[in-house]
């Protein structure tokens, strides 16, 4: 056993700055998650006078009582949809995560159509994408309610459109994987978005409220002159009765969600059962995950603090601590399912790229899941460290993340900067799953170094001419890029553009583990002839 020593002084100023800073960011996060439930949940009247459920509502009921949900992207689109802190409503129109429905642990992803009738949001498209992609990468049902108004056309953009047909081409890969697509349609699924209908293998529609066709009636008119209501063109009954594409017929939200859950109940699936794992928790409190991290990534981190706090017993077998031990490798446990651990206590050096590297190599042997723990400002740089072999190092390190084949997770605590963030497998290097600490910052560099290094370069620029620079300028264009990298680091801006899958609470870092590494673990266990799947058609 190798015990983590605390090294923790909860009682100092810097702890309680650093726990303060930290609550500040968790409260602005729950605040904006809020506000979106608000947005949607201000359509409760209208959605119960006509019968329906909010989205929420739906989603709860559909899933498993009591049991864990993964909320992804809650943050996606914040800032894109108006430009005001104070008015913007995040999520991207859609609710989507990872829970149980009828025992089977799913990808669920619903229309959140409280809000703009469920048109899709700036940054709904991505998170749409990505969840898809989870559910591919980690062999998951796919159960999606759909209500949506579609693309909205005042914001139309053929970048949107085009990249859109990847939400078609994605429940068609999760078919093909035979992965079960079970839609319940509970309103509007009109033009592209009634393919979202019929790309589905179990189809439930809702009487009276189901509308799917691919041209609704104002369009129907102008395109053709035929005249037609919403029912007869689309409705339910004439989709389950005549043209076949509904599969279930629904009185309501309530009865769609149970035929939904009884589709599942009903396949032929592997239902994980909780693993029979003897652990330990830590033995230090997880509440002082709160107070490990500064707001300032400048100032340097024990990183094995926090390992001591996620993993089985704070037991942690780090791998050569006496080379390059800025960066930090080694072994544990989480609720009993092995995990390798990579993080930072400074810069990658050469010593320590090549470290990863090899711990990388001795991971994927062992088909042992890897954790990367982002906290650092990148890749050392100067004349030792190139004549070192810093780049080919580096590159022997990216390399092993983009070859790995083991699970990989990825969780931004800190800084993750440069090439870095590539190296410490970064949203770009498709890991499994990739969360972010709310105080966490991802930049090409700090603002502050681009903009000392453009002024350099300008300077140099200005001496080759013979012209003087006047000070207030250069002073100007400095603040202006030290503005334009620092509004683009914060988790608020990247988890908005969808570049990670969400912000969690560093209190529930090993709770998220847990269920992420058993997500790895079923998927990866489950092979072409395991995923085979029936149910009885009515």
């Amino acid at each position: 056993m190798s015990i983590l020593e605390n090294t923790i002084s909860s009682g100092s100023a810097a702890y309680h700055a650093n726990r303060d800073g930290m609550l500040g960011l968790i409260d602005r996060m729950r605040a904006l998650e809020e506000r979106t439930r608000t947005a949607s949940a201000a359509a409760k009247d209208r959605f119960h006078k006509r019968g329906q459920l909010l989205p929420r509502e739906r989603v709860a009921l559909v899933l498993d009582p009591g049991a864990p949900f993964i909320e992804l992207s809650t943050l996606a689109g914040y800032m894109f949809d108006v430009p005001d802190a104070d008015k913007s409503v995040p999520g991207g129109g859609v609710i989507g995560g990872i829970g149980f429905v009828s025992g089977i642990r799913c990808m669920v992803s619903a229309s959140d159509s409280g809000i703009d009738a469920g048109a899709l949001q700036p940054y709904g498209l991505d998170k749409t994408i990505r969840v898809q992609e989870l559910a591919l990468e980690n062999k998951l049902p796919y159960v999606q309610l759909v209500e949506s108004a579609g693309a909205n056309l005042l914001r139309y953009r053929v970048e949107d459109f085009v990249r859109g047909g990847n939400i078609f081409r994605n429940l068609a890969r999760l078919s093909a994987a035979g992965l079960p697509v079970v839609t319940v349609t509970h309103g509007s699924s009109t033009a592209g978005g009634a393919y979202q209908t019929g790309l589905s293998d179990y189809i439930v529609m809702v009487r009276g409220r189901t509308r799917a066709f691919l041209a609704g009636p104002p369009l129907l008119k102008a395109a053709t002159g035929e005249i037609a209501t919403e029912e007869e063109l689309g409705g339910a009954e004439m989709h389950t009765q005549v043209s076949g594409l509904g599969d279930y017929l629904a009185e309501d939200d309530r009865d769609a969600l149970r035929i939904a859950r009884e589709i599942m109940a009903a396949l032929q699936w592997e239902r994980p059962g909780k693993a029979a794992r003897e652990f330990k928790p830590p033995r230090y409190d997880r509440d002082e995950l709160l107070g490990i991290m500064p707001m300032d990534h400048k100032r340097s981190v024990d990183m094995k603090q926090v390992i001591a706090r996620i993993v089985d017993d704070s037991d942690f077998t780090e791998m050569a601590p006496n080379y390059g031990p800025a960066t930090v490798c080694g072994h544990a446990r989480i609720e009993g399912q092995a995990i390798g651990i990579i993080t930072n206590n400074g810069p990658l050096d050469p010593a320590g790229a090549n470290k990863a590297t090899h711990f990388i190599q001795a991971c994927c042997q062992t088909r042992t899941p890897i954790l990367y723990l982002n906290n650092t400002t990148g890749y050392m740089v100067g004349k030792a460290y190139e004549e070192a072999g810093m780049i080919k190092h580096g590159s022997k390190m990216i390399q092993a993340v983009t070859s790995a084949t083991v699970p990989q997770i990825t969780i931004y605590c800190g800084a993750s900067f440069g090439a870095g963030n590539y190296g410490m497998c970064g949203r770009g290097f498709h890991p499994r799953f990739c969360f972010s600490w709310p105080n966490a910052k991802t930049a090409v560099m700090g603002g502050e170094q681009a903009a000392e290094t453009m002024a350099i370069v300008t300077e140099a620029a200005a001496a080759r001419r013979g012209k003087p620079i006047e000070k207030d300028k250069l002073d100007a264009m400095k603040a202006q890029i030290i503005g334009v990298f620092d509004g683009q680091m914060d988790v608020f801006s990247t988890s908005a553009r969808v570049l990670d899958d969400g912000v969690i609470d560093p209190r529930d870092t090993r709770a998220v583990l847990s269920e992420v590494l058993a997500i790895c673990r079923e998927g990866d266990a489950r092979t072409p002839q395991r995923m085979q799947f029936s149910v009885a058609r009515p």
